[in-house]
């Protein structure tokens, strides 16, 4: 009997350490402040595999026309490549996606609001957080309107 309390508190204890599944969907989304343009798509597949894509421009400057017309070029350029977006491997702890081994947060979830937060490293920048709301399928223009 002693044995059996201790497999079984010994499996309750290993369910509790085991790492959460990554949330299966589709999310992106558009940025664009402080000179910054980027257009974002996450997948996130069944299996856990990880599809992303952020094409950007930086020191991006000009009229609302022209910034229109940075923005609708990072859309079509992320519709046209996006097929051939190959899926990766991420560790993910039920919140944070990190490349395999890494440490640096690559992406964020919020499980409330199943929201996502895609952290873009340009050069040596600090993180930029591009945020991205979910998704059925995606559109020709991830950007927010507004």
């Amino acid at each position: 009997m002693r044995f059996a309390a201790v497999s079984l508190a010994l499996v309750c204890a290993l369910a509790a350490c085991s790492k959460s599944p990554p949330p299966a969907g589709k999310w992106e989304g558009g940025y664009a402040s402080n000179g910054d343009v980027v257009a974002a798509r996450v997948e996130v597949l069944p299996g856990g595999q990880v599809k992303v894509m952020a094409p950007d421009l930086t020191n991006a400057s000009g009229s609302e026309e022209q910034m229109s017309q940075y923005r609708a070029q990072l859309a079509a350029d992320l519709a046209n490549g996006w097929s051939t977006v190959v899926p990766r491997e991420f560790d993910f702890d039920g919140k944070t996606f990190r490349k395999p081994g890494g440490v640096a947060p690559q992406m964020e979830w919020d499980k409330d609001s199943n929201q996502m937060i895609l952290e873009l490293y340009i050069g040596a920048r600090p993180a930029l957080p591009v945020p991205l709301h979910p998704v059925s399928d995606f559109h020709d223009n991830p950007f927010p309107a507004g």
